[in-house]
C-alpha cells in the first residue's frame, strides 16, 4: 500500500477522534477513506480525486466549497487538513462549522512547514479552547468544539472582484481564497496576453488549459470586442474546484461564451480546438512540479484541429521545449 501524506497518516494515527459521523476537509488521497473506521463526508478541491470519490458508495463527496444543504449540521467531527493558502484556512474552518452539530469535534491537521501555528489561532477564534492532542511526522494535531455553528454557508459570499487591464482591455476577475494569483495579474499571464494582442490568434475557438479565474477567456472576449471582430468561444479547464468557480463567475459577468471544465488534465476533455493556450502550474505547494504540463504536453495534440496553435508561456528553466518538439 503506497504512502499516505503526512496529515493523513496523522489522522489514522488518531483515529480514535473519529467519533460518530465524520466530515474530512481536503482530502488528497482517496485511499484514506476505506482505511477511516466509519464513513461520511469527504471534501477535496482536486477534480481528478473527485471524480474518484463520486463513485464511492460510502462516502458522501463534496467538490470544494458547495456542500448539498442536506448536509448542513450533519457531522459529529470535522477534520480539516489545513490548505496551502493561509487565507483559505478561514473559508475551510467556516465549511467545518457548517457541517458540524452544534458542539460536534473540530480537529485541525497541519504540517509545520505549511503554518499550522497561524492556523491555531485563526482555529481558537471559532473553536473557543482548542488542545493539541498529537505531534508527529511534522505535523501537530488540535482539537475543539464547534462552538459557532453556521447555518449557512455561501460561496459568493466569499467571492471578491478585481479589476485588471492588460494591452488595453479591462476585465472583471473574480476571486476566491486559494484561486492562483489571487488579485493580481501574474507575469506569464501577462505576457501572454501581450503577445495575443501583438499576434492574434486568427480563430474562432480556444481551449484555455489550467485556466484559472478566467482571465484569459475574459481578456480574449473583451479584445475581440473592442477590435470589432465577431464574439470568440473560449473554452476552459482547471484542476481546482475554486478556479472552476472562479472561471465560471468570470465568464458570467463578461459574458464570454464558452465552458469550464473541472478535469484532472486533458484526458477527460472531449473535442478538438483550432488552438489551445495555457500558462500552466509548475508548482504543488511550494515544491517545482512540472508533472502536469508534462502530462498536458503529452495529451494536447489529440485536441488540436489539423494545423491548430499551441501557445504556451513558462519560466525559461522549465524543461518544456524539448517535450513540446516531440
Amino acid at each position: 500500500m503506497s504512502a499516505l501524506p503526512n496529515t493523513h497518516e496523522v489522522l489514522l494515527r488518531n483515529a480514535h477522534l473519529l467519533n460518530g459521523r465524520p466530515a474530512l476537509l481536503g482530502v488528497s488521497d482517496a485511499s484514506l477513506l476505506p482505511r477511516c473506521p466509519v464513513p461520511g463526508i469527504a471534501m477535496t478541491e482536486h477534480a481528478g480525486l473527485w471524480q474518484i470519490l463520486s463513485h464511492d458508495t460510502d462516502w458522501a463527496g463534496c467538490f470544494g466549497y458547495e456542500p448539498d444543504r442536506q448536509q448542513q449540521g450533519s457531522c459529529d467531527t470535522v477534520v480539516v487538513f489545513l490548505p496551502k493558502a493561509r487565507a483559505e484556512c478561514e473559508l475551510r474552518l467556516a465549511l467545518a462549522r457548517y457541517l458540524g452539530k452544534p458542539g460536534a469535534a473540530l480537529v485541525v491537521i497541519g504540517e509545520k512547514k505549511e503554518g499550522i501555528a497561524g492556523a491555531i489561532k485563526q482555529f481558537s477564534v471559532v473553536a473557543g479552547e482548542v488542545v493539541k492532542v498529537d505531534s508527529a511526522r511534522h505535523c501537530q494535531v488540535w482539537c475543539g468544539r464547534n462552538t459557532q455553528p453556521l447555518t449557512e454557508f455561501r460561496l459568493t459570499d466569499w467571492l471578491s472582484w478585481t479589476e485588471l487591464s492588460c494591452a488595453g482591455v479591462a476585465l472583471s476577475v473574480a476571486g476566491l481564497p486559494g484561486v492562483f494569483s489571487l488579485g493580481r495579474l501574474d507575469d506569464g499571464t501577462r505576457m501572454l496576453l501581450e503577445t495575443l494582442a501583438e499576434s492574434p490568434l486568427g480563430v474562432d475557438r480556444v481551449l484555455d488549459f489550467a485556466c484559472g479565474a478566467g482571465v484569459i477567456g475574459s481578456w480574449l472576449h473583451g479584445f475581440h470586442q473592442l477590435a470589432g471582430k465577431k464574439p470568440i468561444r473560449v473554452d476552459g479547464t482547471d484542476v481546482q474546484a475554486q478556479a472552476v468557480f472562479c472561471a465560471r463567475e468570470s465568464y458570467r459577468k463578461a459574458g464570454v461564451n464558452g465552458e469550464i471544465f473541472a478535469a484532472d488534465g486533458l484526458a477527460a476533455v472531449q473535442g478538438k480546438w483550432p488552438a489551445v493556450i495555457s500558462n500552466p502550474p509548475f508548482h504543488t505547494g511550494v515544491k517545482t512540479d512540472t508533472s502536469m504540463t508534462e502530462q498536458f504536453l503529452a495529451q494536447v495534440a489529440a485536441h488540436l484541429a489539423h494545423g491548430g496553435e499551441l501557445r504556451l508561456v513558462a519560466n525559461s528553466f522549465l524543461p518544456y521545449e524539448a517535450l513540446i518538439r516531440q
